[in-house]
């Protein structure tokens, strides 16, 4: 006897995450299911149709095109779609066609959006909310997940008996630049008064500096252990509203922790290596401090910094190594014989550097250089600073983009003359190196030399299509690990064998993209992220392709950043190669979202702008 066919209902729930439906919601969902069925050819939806809800792919296959009907990907059994439409405003992306007799079964748009609100799970597995993040300096950016409050607190509070006077107390703040005391009764913790307590309960109520502080004081204040987590002292102040907490131990008073020691603490930490560094007497002492670079990146990932502010601050300490190399390679070699700019490229100057890094940096020197009279002294510079970095753990670029090499290290004349020939004759040498030149930042030294360099040499990029159809082709050869039925595409041999690269097949692609719009649009900035912004200001990107852009580089960009948080937390030193076995089944599923999007993005520029076989 044939089995019966499964109805809709049964299908859906067979596919994660819809089998964690409970039984209730699975009755009210099954009448409103139905079913599609296409023939080869036909199409479901197509780019700006209203979407009708989610689409599970039950059997057959779909190609999903772009408007130019050129295949991005292939969809078969088991595999959803729209969700990212209706996850926006309810119109699709791109056109999803039959290429086989085709059978979906359809979730109405108001009941996926139902089932993302009462459904944990689903709401987990379809949200495109990045984790919550937070300004640089918030409370999320201080490392709370992996300090405990005993590594934050002061370890000798201040305290005073309940019968010492307001004034007493008040003078007790002042001398010791606190805002708060504990209030003992010989051994036992009674209470604790803030300067948030003078002002409010005494000054306020006009009342007597001559009061015993018993009467302002919070009594019995909650208190937090020195071994629970920064995270849970922060948490346990929103939840109370108040500002300190005492930290017990035995029943005993062993510090004071605040809202300002929390803040603080990791958010100083990058600038105190920076201030650090500063004052470094020489490269060893430098890569001392460097050292420790492993651990910060480590902790703002586990307190979910975002990864612009995680790299930014990566940056800032290698810019400070740079500038104090600088400083120390002039001293020991005495004035420079012309004015001079250190520019650094690549990763660099996008401000976008993470836990592993080679060095990209040259000198533009004043037109006054002469080769035979000058070029010794800033040899002998560039060596300095470059020797420095490797010490530090930033080693030799392998394609020699140094200030060491002659050829980075020549008068503003000259780089103009470089920029000129690139762009009047691109072939692939020249449109990778005007790919790099063109993520140049000043580091130090004489930014006259650098202004205008950048504006004059979009400009002339801009007005040749040629050079840039060429850019545009050479941008897109760098493609992400997907394959033709949307699984990931791993390196298939050698010691990377089942990894994808997430540098130079997940944030290179996007980085060639953002550059492209800013040759496009003529936009300056030279970070990733802020290019895509600003190409989205300038109409070079539509709205909707950068709002998925920039969520697709914001997931890539942490996945790699997460990754080398691992290998750093094991002990081994990170890299770029990352088993896509070692994500759970949701973040494989977002990864391969986010590696759609660009190709789609890829495909949307070749197309518009016209590329060059």
């Amino acid at each position: 006897m044939a089995r019966p066919e499964p109805t809709p209902i049964e299908v859906l729930c067979r596919a994660a995450p819809f089998d964690a439906l409970p039984e209730a919601l699975r009755a009210d969902l099954a009448p409103d299911l139905a079913r599609v069925v296409l023939a080869p050819g036909e199409v479901l939806f197509a780019t700006g149709d209203r979407l009708g809800g989610l689409y599970l792919v039950e059997t057959g296959a779909l190609d999903i095109e772009t408007g130019g009907h050129e295949p991005v990907s292939r969809r078969g059994p088991g595999d959803m779609m729209g969700e990212r439409g209706l996850l926006r405003d309810g119109t699709a992306l791109l056109t999803a066609r039959a290429v086989e007799p085709t059978r979906l079964i359809l979730v109405p748009a108001d009941w996926f959006r139902r089932l993302m609100d009462e459904v944990a799970e689903v709401g987990q597995w379809f949200a495109r909310a990045r984790p919550l993040q937070h300004a640089e300096d918030g409370p999320n950016a201080t490392g709370l997940t992996a300090l405990q409050v005993s590594d934050l607190m002061a370890k000798t509070p201040i305290t005073c008996t309940p019968d010492t006077t307001i004034t007493e107390v008040a003078r007790l703040m002042r001398d010791h630049v606190i805002s708060s005391v504990v209030v003992m009764e010989g051994a036992r913790l009674i209470g604790i008064v803030t300067s948030h307590d003078l002002i409010n309960k005494v000054l306020a109520e006009g009342l007597s500096g001559e009061i015993p502080v018993a009467r302002v004081m919070t009594p019995d204040p909650v208190t937090i252990a020195p071994t629970q987590l920064g995270l849970d002292a922060l948490m346990k102040l929103a939840e109370l509203g108040v500002n300190h907490l005492p930290v017990t131990q035995g029943g005993h008073v062993v510090g004071m922790i605040g809202k300002t020691d929390l803040f603080r603490q990791q958010a100083a930490t990058a600038s105190h290596m920076v201030a650090e560094i500063a004052g470094a007497g020489s490269a060893g002492d430098m890569a001392h401090i460097v050292a420790r670079v492993p651990g910060l990146l480590a902790q703002l990932v586990q307190a979910g910094v975002r990864p612009q502010s995680i790299t930014r601050r990566m940056t800032d300490i290698t810019d400070a190594i740079t500038r104090r190399l600088l400083h120390l390679a002039e001293a020991e070699l005495g004035p420079a014989p012309v004015p001079w700019l250190w520019a650094a490229c690549g990763s660099q100057g996008r401000r976008e550097q993470t836990g592993i890094s080679d060095q990209d940096n040259c000198l533009i020197l004043d037109d006054a250089f002469e080769p035979e009279t000058h070029d010794g002294y800033f040899a002998a510079l560039a060596k300095y600073v470059s020797d420095g970095l490797d010490t530090c753990g930033f080693f030799y670029c392998p394609g020699d983009m140094m200030a060491t090499n002659p050829r980075w290290r020549q008068p503003r004349r000259v780089w103009r003359g470089y920029f000129a020939g690139w762009i009047a004759q691109p072939d692939p040498k020249a449109q990778m190196l005007a790919s790099v030149m063109f993520d140049l930042r000043a580091i130090a030294g004489e930014t006259a030399l650098f202004e205008n360099l950048q504006t004059e040499v979009l400009a002339a990029a801009r007005k040749n299509s040629i050079f840039v159809a060429h850019m545009i082709a050479n941008s897109l050869k760098h493609t992400v690990p997907l394959g033709l039925f949307r699984g990931f595409a791993l390196i298939r041999s050698g010691e990377h064998r089942n990894t994808i690269d997430l540098k130079h097949s997940g944030v290179v692609p996007v980085v060639d993209l953002a550059r492209i719009y800013a040759l496009l649009g003529a936009i300056e900035v030279s970070g990733t992220r802020d290019r895509i912004e600003a190409g989205r200001a300038a109409g070079v990107v539509s709205e909707s392709g950068a709002h998925d852009l920039l969520d697709a580089w914001d997931l890539i960009a942490e996945t790699r950043l997460r990754h080398q948080a691992r290998q750093i937390l094991r002990g081994d030193s990170p890299d770029n190669f990352m088993n896509p076995a070692d994500l759970s089944e949701l973040e494989r599923n977002h990864l391969r979202d986010a590696f759609m999007v660009v190709k789609t993005m890829q495909s949307a520029l070749g197309q518009s702008r016209g590329v060059l076989s």
